[in-house]
């Protein structure tokens, strides 16, 4: 079960001009920005630059799913001029941002539906949104986001406006040129299907025309014996030579079930938290483990 919130900011900001709340600044006079999770961190110090402080409420090597808020993140959260989130992801951050000056990522895109276990006795997944919260797989979709988030930014510190709106211009230039590379590398594959750890990479399989089986649909739940024999006799139909990991998800299941179905494992990131580098370097390490693991050419 994903964990709850143990305290919540009740005393939130009031709303300001253009519905976005002005927020403090901090002691150097830039407005202060928190992102929930690594992915939107990245994009949000791309878009900020140097006019705005960008703090990540989530720190690395930490499952985002499992966050619970201590009294200094409340306040983080009360200050800050702009939070930047995904509502679905942490019902801790959900629960303790106001509407007024939070940037929902998820309200700027097209969504995809969450995936459903239900009906194979798997554990219902413990999240309030009805669609899939990993839009950051897809660098499409985070592109739009790049977009908006320039827009809200420029509301909410228009001194600055400008240089928010190209930065947003060029991060949104760049992840349409990590988009094209996916693209092309992706084209011409033996496989198209991914039995993967969890369901995170739903944006991913719908941009690129693949196919995602997940053992689970979060990191937190443990498959049924009736869930690995399906993922068992999908991975067989589909021929699937490999079985994709996560870093922060222990791979004991993974591993069983390619033994099972003779297939070797590999480790996809869904950044979820900071890797070793950074967004793009970790999307392009993903891009040559499918590569490699779907036979494309």
């Amino acid at each position: 079960m994903l964990a709850a919130c143990l305290l919540t900011g009740s005393t939130l900001l009031a709303a300001g001009a253009c519905g976005v709340s002005t927020g403090e600044t901090t002691a150097g006079g830039e407005p202060g920005v928190v992102a929930a999770i690594y992915p939107l961190q990245w994009l949000t110090e791309q878009v900020a630059g140097p006019d705005a402080k960008v703090t990540g409420l989530t720190a690395p090597g930490v499952e985002p799913h499992d966050l619970e808020l201590g009294a200094h993140q409340v306040a983080e959260l009360e200050d800050a001029t702009l939070t930047v989130y995904i509502k679905g992801v942490q019902p801790a951050v959900d629960e303790a941002v106001g509407e007024d000056h939070a940037f929902d990522a998820a309200t700027a895109v097209k969504t995809i539906p969450a995936g459903d276990h239900a009906d194979e006795g798997e554990e219902a997944h413990d999240q309030e949104v009805s669609y899939d919260p990993h839009l950051w797989l897809d660098p499409s979709r985070l592109a739009t986001v790049a977009t908006a988030l320039g827009d809200r930014l420029a509301a909410a510190d228009p001194s600055h406006a400008q240089g928010y709106r190209d930065r947003a211009a060029r991060t949104a230039a760049t992840l349409g040129a990590l988009d094209q590379e996916f693209a092309k590398g992706l084209t011409t594959c033996a496989s198209r299907t991914m039995v993967t750890a969890h369901e995170a990479f739903g944006y991913l399989a719908d941009r690129y025309h693949l196919k995602q089986i997940g053992i689970t649909l979060d990191p937190e739940t443990e498959p049924s014996p009736a869930r690995l024999d399906e993922v068992a006799r999908l991975a067989r139909a589909e021929k699937v030579t490999t079985i994709f990991t996560e870093s922060l998800v222990s791979p004991k299941v993974a591993e069983v079930l390619a033994n099972e179905v003779g297939a070797k494992t590999a480790a996809l990131d869904p950044l979820e938290s900071k890797p070793s580098g950074d967004y793009l370097s970790a999307m392009r390490a993903n891009l040559a483990t499918l590569r490699t693991a779907l036979g494309c050419t």
